[in-house]
């Protein structure tokens, strides 16, 4: 088999990497996930310049991972038909139009029209996204493609909060949006000179989705997954409040901690292997417990801004493998139903994320920080919890 540069076979992977289409891959994801964490960083000044509560701003995040997790269940159905390519260069154009709604938005409606269109580009993205790359480098490459699409995840959050919070405070949070624009922009370009031609495969449903989640331990493990994404984002959605009103700390620190939150973040990503590879159900159970573990200390001690700063670090690092180790686990349990296990993955994140986000929203605006991530770190226990007891960290020997 000798694929040519515009064409890839549909099945298995081609006899050389597309490292460039790859990295496209990577650089969308980049930008989707820059302007999804972008309302974290900037809740403040958005709340102020709308004339609403933080609570309600905080809904922007909430109405993407709603649609988003809408967007993951069905864009294999709805786009069966539809070359992989052009899909993904569509939800690049969704990311370019979402973000230019969002910094133009003259209140509440519009901005959250315009997360909304980043709602059905993240979600279809995110679902997708394995299932392409598998098709795109010989099985063996397969590992290094995903950690560089997940290295685009990394410096998103790198990204994202800190110079989002800084930038704007220098030149306002419209601004930032308009950059983040830019970013779905070189995303399309690289795509459309990169991707290959990747016809729709399978005969993927609803239904299929239905039977993926009637195998032993699958729904389990979908709502441990869901615990730990909405404990993780109830904490993150509200902590430039909390960094600001309980800690007392002034723009610059604030962008100086999420910064190191977001370094941090990155290298849990580059160690998650090791860990990852040493037990994967040790590693899916011993990260929301550690993480919950900070939300007591941060609840019941009030500690000083530098510990503050080790601890929010700390979780950081801990959150950079929980993408990965859940990766893991779907590639290990799931093999032979890569895309709809993956939207229905990505629909569970997605869900977290709205959950977070909305019930995170209505404690802070009832009793501030303190009680959502008090919310925050029972909710990731409980999930340490239900992944002891229940979640199979492989197949039953019947489908392996």
């Amino acid at each position: 088999m000798n694929p040519t540069p515009n064409s890839l076979p549909a099945a298995d992977g081609p006899e050389a990497p597309a490292w460039g289409a790859v990295i496209s891959m990577a650089l969308g994801v980049f930008g989707l996930v820059t302007a999804e964490f972008l309302p974290a960083s900037l809740l403040t000044p958005i709340a102020a310049d709308l004339g609403i509560t933080e609570g309600a701003a905080g809904q922007a995040v909430t109405v993407t991972a709603v649609v988003g997790m809408v967007a993951s269940l069905l864009i294999t159905s709805l786009a069966r038909n539809i070359d992989r390519r052009h899909l993904m260069m569509i939800f690049s154009g969704l990311l370019v139009i979402s973000n230019l709604m969002v910094a133009a938005a003259p209140g509440l409606s519009v901005l959250l029209i315009g997360r909304l269109l980043l709602g059905v580009a993240l979600g279809g993205f995110w679902a997708m996204s394995t299932a392409i790359v598998i098709r795109l480098v010989p099985a063996a490459s397969v590992p290094r493609a995903l950690s560089m699409i997940f290295s685009g995840v990394s410096g998103a959050t790198i990204v994202a909060a800190p110079v989002g919070s800084y930038v704007g405070e220098l030149a306002g949070w419209r601004f930032v949006f308009v950059l983040t624009a830019l970013l779905g922009v070189a995303a399309l370009f690289a795509q459309f000179f990169t991707l290959p031609k990747l016809a729709p495969t399978g005969t993927s449903s609803i239904k299929t989705l239905g039977t993926v989640l009637k195998r032993p331990g699958i729904a389990l493990g979908l709502v441990a997954a869901t615990l730990v994404f909405g404990g993780h984002f109830a904490f993150f959605t509200y902590l430039r409040p909390y960094l600001e009103a309980d800690i007392g700390a002034g723009i610059g620190m604030v962008s100086a901690l999420l910064l190191g939150f977001g370094l941090a973040n990155f290298v849990g990503t580059l160690v998650a292997g090791s860990l990852i590879s040493r037990s994967l159900k040790m590693s899916l159970a011993a990260l929301p417990l550690f993480m919950a573990l900070i939300a007591v200390l941060l609840v019941t001690t009030a500690p000083p801004l530098p510990l503050a700063a080790v601890l929010v670090a700390f979780w950081g690092f801990l959150f950079g493998a929980v993408p990965v180790a859940w990766s893991t686990w779907l590639a290990r349990t799931i093999p032979d139903e890569a895309e709809s296990a993956g939207g229905l993955l990505v629909a569970s994140i997605q869900f977290a994320i709205a959950m977070g986000a909305a019930v995170g929203g209505i404690i802070f605006d009832l009793s501030g920080a303190i009680s959502v991530f008090g919310t925050s770190g029972l909710i990731l226990a409980l999930a340490a919890i239900g992944i002891m007891v229940g979640v199979r960290s492989r197949p039953e020997a019947s489908m392996a």
